[in-house]
């Protein structure tokens, strides 16, 4: 098999192999298996052990067990709803083997008599004798190997079978060709000196491998350098754009911290310097601007935004929601009053005539700063000279639409992403690897701490007396009901009960925000909330991230334990964004798991989003650590950053190496294509 084919054969679609029809492929597509390469990282969850054969006075009942005995007697009942019966026996004992729906034709051709045979099943003990009902193998002599060994158990979709599925899989391992080896000697010893081929055979037919074994680390450590490289050369191609440098003096950006009424933490400031000295380069910005909650994220572009429009350049942001662009919209007028800077918002809601008025102005550089939603991005929107673009909560974009954002907005614009969501250190490589990091931990000076309480269901009196004192005083609270399960329909209701709930106490002072509320009806809640217009909002876990209630002082969490910790640093963040003392209150059920009285318990002590997501990552593992799937994040399929930090490490290392040589990168080419980036290598190489 040449190189080609190695890869064509990985490539090919799993309906190219033996077993797999129409059907099986419907299923296998459930599983998100559509290339025989998919195939090879869906590793077995567990290990049945039928390689011990046992005697017949040696049975355990409950337990699968696999036997050598002699079949002596048919026992064919006349009745149709009875079961079919074969006595079969070993020189210690007898058992039956029952068969329910099974012909007579077929349990004479698989067990013949006077013949042994290999049959493998769970034991049950019923009118004192052994019996296994329905056995899983049955087998001549001849065949034992196929059934006295370990068997592999994988995670299927509804109706496909085990015996089907590792069919279909034993036929992938008999044909995947061992590549020639990518890694140097050196990272070889580190990661345990097995080929990848000998790996993946090992983890799909022995029980004995967890993370730390060396089959383990050496596919996960693939995974992650392949994750680097892709990463690499997005970088490397996102450098080689050149532009030109923005020229300009301090005297707008001057004039916006003046307007900003409270001093700028050293963090906003390196992160200020940071920007500027991308803006006055000869090589595109393609920077993250990465904030805890409340971190001053917004004030920091909106500083580098004014050194872009004092250089004759326009600038756009987009959010993600209206009423986060509407709210952006109101900081920017406030902090550029009294300068030139022309200001306009473009939504969905924009009427027609100014949208028309808005693209003629934008179009003859009348428009400096543009803020709105994804209708930046519509063919209409035609600017003189964009000169920066800078992306809201950007966690939905992965490094696909990170490539195809760096293209936006012509040669000379550069590219700003803010994210709210507190990524692990061990992770910054990993998954903003192709961008410049800019991180502010540090709160501005005049935001008080969180105060952060929890209290058992049971004490909600006090909780309600606290929020009445809260009211009288004119602020306001945010009531959170999780989705306990996957049921919509159950979060759906949860909310409604504890809107009811809230309603019979506190009258017309609550609103009621979910999921199953379409956006002109969600808008309308939040607008009352922001507006005053009522003072409790019971929410599900769909509050919009990064908008600012001012007089929101209060959040109230439910079944708080059910939450990972940077879920809840993220929702507690929804309060403590003006300079009022703020509090989360987290209500939680008897009987706590030691886990969530540790993350109860960690997030009482820390309001640092950056220690929580490391924290929250070490109780929880890599899997859940974000709380919801992001396109942005990179699900590995193998590694884990707590598990595997140590691999992260070597890589970040490895890779600068690599990088130094740049023919080097070609001998990765293979590993690229067996982790499936092929096509984002081909976007980055065009």
């Amino acid at each position: 098999m040449n190189h080609q084919n190695k890869h064509d054969f990985l490539n090919e679609s799993v309906s190219t192999l033996s077993g797999v029809g129409t059907k099986i492929k419907n299923m296998l597509r459930k599983k998100k298996i559509e290339k025989i390469s998919d195939l090879l990282w869906s590793f077995p969850h567990s290990f049945t052990d039928r390689s011990n054969l046992q005697t017949l006075n040696n049975l355990e009942v409950g337990k699968i067990t696999t036997i050598k005995a002699t079949v002596l007697k048919y026992n064919f009942p006349r009745l149709r709803n009875l079961p079919n019966k074969v006595i079969c026996a070993d020189s210690k004992g007898k058992i039956d083997i029952v068969f329910f729906n099974s012909r007579e034709g077929y349990i004479k051709k698989i067990l013949p008599l006077n013949t042994e045979v290999i049959i493998s099943g769970k034991i049950n003990y019923f009118k004192n004798k052994y019996q296994i009902t329905n056995p899983d193998y049955v087998v001549p002599l001849e065949k034992k190997e196929y059934v006295n060994k370990l068997i592999p158990k994988y995670s299927l979709t509804e109706g496909l079978t085990e015996k089907v599925y590792r069919k279909i899989i034993e036929q992938v391992l008999e044909k995947i060709p061992n590549y020639k080896e990518w890694h140097n000697k050196e990272i070889l010893e580190k990661i345990g000196n097995v080929s990848w081929l000998k790996s993946i055979i090992n983890l799909h037919k022995n029980k004995s491998n967890d993370y730390n074994s060396k089959f383990y680390r050496r596919l996960a450590y693939d995974e992650i350098l392949s994750n680097f490289i892709v990463l690499s050369k997005a970088r490397k191609r996102i450098k080689k754009l050149k532009k030109k440098n923005k020229i300009f003096n301090n005297s707008l950006s001057n004039q916006v911290i003046k307007n900003f009424n409270f001093e700028l933490t050293e963090d906003q400031k390196k992160s200020i310097s940071e920007i500027n000295k991308d803006l006055t380069s000869d090589y595109k910005m393609f920077r993250i601007l990465q904030g805890d909650v409340g971190s001053g994220k917004t004030i920091v572009s909106f500083i580098g935004a004014s050194n872009v429009i004092k250089s004759s350049y326009q600038v756009t942001l987009m959010a993600p929601t209206e009423i986060l662009a509407k709210q952006h919209y109101d900081l920017a007028n406030k902090i550029f009053k009294s300068t030139s800077v022309n200001i306009a918002l473009l939504t969905s809601k924009t009427k027609y005539k100014e949208k028309i008025l808005i693209h003629q102005n934008l179009k003859k550089g009348k428009i400096n700063f543009l803020i709105g939603t994804h209708s930046l991005f519509q063919k209409g929107v035609i600017f003189k000279n964009l000169g920066l673009v800078i992306i809201d909560e950007q966690h939905k974009f992965g490094v696909k639409q990170r490539i195809l954002l760096s293209d936006k907005g012509g040669k000379d614009c550069d590219i700003l992403l803010m994210s709210a969501t507190p990524i692990p250190r061990t992770l910054i490589m990993a998954v903003y690897g192709d961008m410049d990091v800019s991180r502010i931990v540090e709160k501005p000076k005049n935001r008080k701490e969180i105060i952060t309480l929890s209290k058992p269901e049971e004490k909600i009196n006090e909780v309600l007396f606290f929020i009445k004192n809260q009211m009288n005083k004119g602020n306001q609270i945010f009531w959170v009901c999780p989705l306990i399960d996957e049921s919509k329909i159950l979060d759906y209701s949860a909310a409604i009960k504890k809107f009811n709930f809230l309603s019979k106490k506190f009258p017309n002072k609550v609103g009621l925000i979910h999921g199953a509320l379409d956006k002109v009806q969600k808008d309308k809640v939040l607008n009352e909330f922001l507006n005053k217009k009522i003072n409790i909002l019971v929410s599900t876990t769909v509050i919009e991230v990064g908008i600012d209630f001012p007089k929101a002082n209060v959040i109230v969490i439910e079944n708080s334990d059910k939450f990972g910790l940077s879920q809840l640093h993220q929702l507690r963040g929804r309060v403590g964004r003006g300079i009022l003392q703020s509090t989360c209150i987290l209500l939680y059920k008897k009987n706590l798991s030691t886990n969530a009285k540790k993350r109860i318990k960690i997030l009482k002590s820390s309001n640092d989003g950056f220690f929580i997501a490391d924290e929250d990552m070490k109780l929880r593992g890599f899997g859940d650590v974000l709380g919801y799937q992001q396109s942005g994040i990179k699900n590995f399929k193998i590694a884990d950053p707590v598990h595997h930090e140590e691999l992260f490490r070597i890589a970040e290392k490895n890779i600068k190496d690599i990088e130094l040589q740049q023919s080097s990168f070609e001998r990765y080419s293979s590993l690229i294509k067996l982790f499936d980036k092929s096509d984002i290598i081909n976007k980055i190489e065009l």
